[in-house]
């Protein structure tokens, strides 16, 4: 029974949801909404490239006992743009963050890369859909999405004791825990604004899983009855990777400082060392940290009840063998999607799904109104087996590329707008200069010091960003402006079919698709 102060606090909300809606809250189930970062395929055992390579007993069981999405996609490939798809439903140019839309319009095409935040107030976030369902929504982790203002820098070099410093790491919290409560989350806690690289000072540019864990768990142990959407962002695998700035770092350190204590919620550094070495899979720590956090959330799920009325996404935000471009690598993504006793489409679904295609689907589960503006379709259907597909092609956009995938076969294309293309010698050589001096200052090897060096998919810098470097290297017809794959034949993308005769009427076909896509989104990109 409800106390009198959950009644005070909701009166309204039952009001303005309607009564059905109240009597069957109960009854929609809860969603948490996993999210890991820069996963290769060899970490998760359910990839044909990590099997039983990896020791993470609690994503084994979500694979064994949920669906895996063997054809999920990514249509951004890095961090912000594909968090962005993820929270809103929408392709990352759709944007309308202030700085995205003046780049859009200087350079008269749309250019995705870490720019793409959600505008909170003026853009709709799936927190705030199923908060108008009557949900309670949660935040933890990994932000990197919402465009946060009034944030103070703080350097690398920045002493944490330092009282201005000090003022300026409360005053970023601050920041970001509105920002994204405007964006329609009520609980948010333990966050990440960046990866710990660029939070601020270096003393504290550690991953700490066992903090954000503990933000989780107090948001699942609330007394509040309503159904609840958990939005769990971990900050690893990405980099920092070294043990000691990762698995065994100080779980005392936190972008906000030094707790007297660190959080108890998950098994210790050194349980983790003893299991990596039990299980012979030494150097993989990190993924065991990640699969703690997992039981830690299933246990608090079984002391709460509330297992059997709970879906679990697990999803990474990108490939990372390919980051930062559309081949495979970086846009082959598989996903889980757990219930309890699993979903009548069975343990797999070879169905075609993009990370847009989260949003709808989570408020179809949660039987909330799907709103018009959406680019993604639900996929709830594919799960309960009424459907085996929803869509029959995929779009991608990132950087200067744009691409098409149906039928198995990847259209791709490159073109760089005229500010870029033009862009002097010496233009270049800022761009670089100003790529090259990050890496030094996160001592991290520079890639190239020739300025005349081709640019890549992802940013306007000579021998291509630090991030695709990946793809720069494993794709023979990288700098090709139009490329063609058969990637049912040839998943590694090496033969570019665009000039096979073979392959010319699928040509035209794809580019036609792919012109239909562009002529829906915003800014220029000819063909």
């Amino acid at each position: 029974m409800k106390s009198q102060t959950f009644k005070n606090l909701y009166t309204g909300a039952l009001l303005a949801f309607g009564l059905s809606a109240g009597l069957q809250a109960a009854e929609r189930p809860n969603i948490i909404f996993v999210i890991t970062d820069d996963m290769y395929p060899w970490q998760m055992n359910f990839m044909p490239e990590g099997e039983g390579q990896n020791y993470t007993p609690n994503l084994d069981r979500l694979a064994r006992e949920g669906t895996i999405m063997r054809n999920q996609y990514v249509s951004s490939t890095v961090c912000t743009p594909s968090r962005y798809s993820c929270m809103t439903g929408r392709y990352a140019s759709r944007s309308q963050d202030p700085n995205f839309l003046a780049d859009t319009k200087r350079k008269g095409q749309s250019h995705v890369q870490w720019n793409t935040f959600v505008e909170p107030g003026k853009e709709k976030t799936v927190a705030n859909y199923l908060r108008e369902a009557g949900y309670r929504t949660g935040f933890v982790g990994k932000d990197h999405v919402i465009h946060t203002r009034g944030r103070k820098h703080i350097g690398l070099s920045a002493d944490i004791e330092d009282p201005e410093v000090q003022k300026k790491m409360i005053n970023n919290a601050k920041a970001s825990k509105e920002a994204i409560q405007k964006a329609g989350f009520e609980f948010v806690e333990r966050v990440y604004h960046n990866n710990p690289d660029f939070n601020g000072s270096r003393s504290l540019a550690v991953h700490n899983q066992d903090w954000v864990t503990e933000g989780a768990l107090e948001f699942m142990g609330s007394e509040d009855k309503r159904p609840f959407f958990l939005y769990f962002a971990t900050t690893i695998p990405h980099g920092p990777t070294s043990p000691e700035r990762s698995w065994n770092a100080d779980r005392r350190a936190t972008p906000l400082g030094w707790l007297k204590q660190p959080p108890k919620v998950q098994p210790d550094a050194a349980s983790i060392a003893k299991r990596a070495c039990h299980e012979d899979v030494e150097g993989k720590e990190t993924l065991i940290w990640i699969d703690d956090a997992l039981g830690a959330l299933m246990d608090k799920l079984e002391e709460t009840g509330e297992l059997e009325n709970t879906i679990i996404f697990f999803f990474n935000d990108h490939g990372q063998s390919a980051k930062g471009s559309i081949y495979q690598g970086g846009a082959y993504n598989p996903s889980i999607v757990w219930r309890d006793k699993g979903w009548p489409v069975g343990p797999e679904s070879d169905a075609l799904v993009s990370n847009i295609d989260f949003v709808p689907t989570i408020l179809d589960m949660a039987d909330a109104k799907e709103p018009k503006n959406v680019d993604g379709v639900s996929f709830l259907p594919i799960l309960e087996g009424e459907k085996e597909a929803v869509r029959d092609s995929l779009f991608f956009e990132m950087g200067f590329t744009r691409g098409v995938l149906k039928d198995g076969v990847k259209y791709i294309a490159l073109r760089y707008p005229p500010a870029i293309a033009n862009m002097t010698r010496e233009e270049r050589q800022a761009n670089l200069d100003e790529m090259n001096d990050n890496l030094r200052e996160r001592r991290r090897p520079v890639h190239t010091e020739d300025p005349m060096a081709p640019f890549g998919h992802l940013m306007p810098v000579p021998g291509g960003h630090d991030a695709e470097q990946g793809a720069v290297k494993s794709y023979p017809h990288y700098y090709e402006s139009d490329q063609l794959y058969d990637v049912r034949l040839d998943p590694k993308e090496k033969v570019n079919l665009v000039d096979n005769p073979e392959y010319l009427e699928k040509s035209v076909q794809l580019k036609g698709l792919l012109q239909k896509y562009i002529d829906t989104l915003p800014g220029e990109f000819p063909l």
